[in-house]
């Protein structure tokens, strides 16, 4: 059976966002691959079970157990400690895809993160609007965790 929907809008989005961290690049980058799988969590502090295999074509996953749970990128490129680039649909559950790069520009022993998003597709309002404050406490979770490691 064929179905016929009303014609739906295409979204794109666009963010940038930078944090500096008062930790060498190496341990920044260490800390995002630590945020991004093992100890990720939401606002509220509870766990969010995500892995991430870092290396080419590595998957980052919402690991739900059981052999369930839900992709949300493949590695792109990964250029440790200075680049890691993510590509697919992220939290985003209907067509879409998204490309994440995270820039580690060292400067002594600081280094300066930045997260661009760059995503097509129907987004919801919703995704586009809460995406921003999900960016902002992913940056700071990574410079507090590289800043403890660092011992800062």
């Amino acid at each position: 059976m064929v179905s016929i929907q009303p014609e739906r809008s295409m979204q794109s989005l666009y963010i940038q966002r930078s944090v500096d961290i008062a930790a060498p690049a190496d341990i920044a980058f260490e800390a995002m691959l630590e945020q991004l799988g093992p100890a990720s969590e939401m606002p509220d502090g509870k766990p969010f079970p995500m892995k991430i295999e870092p290396w080419p074509g590595g998957r980052w996953f919402r690991d739900l157990g059981n052999n369930t749970g839900h992709l949300w990128a493949h590695v792109q490129v990964i250029k440790p400690p200075t680049l890691l680039e993510l590509c697919g649909p992220l939290f985003m559950s209907y067509p879409a895809i998204s490309h994440v790069a995270y820039r580690f520009t060292p400067a002594g022993n600081n280094t300066t993160l930045q997260i661009t998003h760059r995503a097509i597709g129907e987004i919801s309002h919703d995704h586009m609007t809460g995406v921003q404050e999900g960016w902002d406490f992913e940056l700071k979770l990574i410079r507090q965790r590289a800043e403890k490691r660092a011992g800062r």
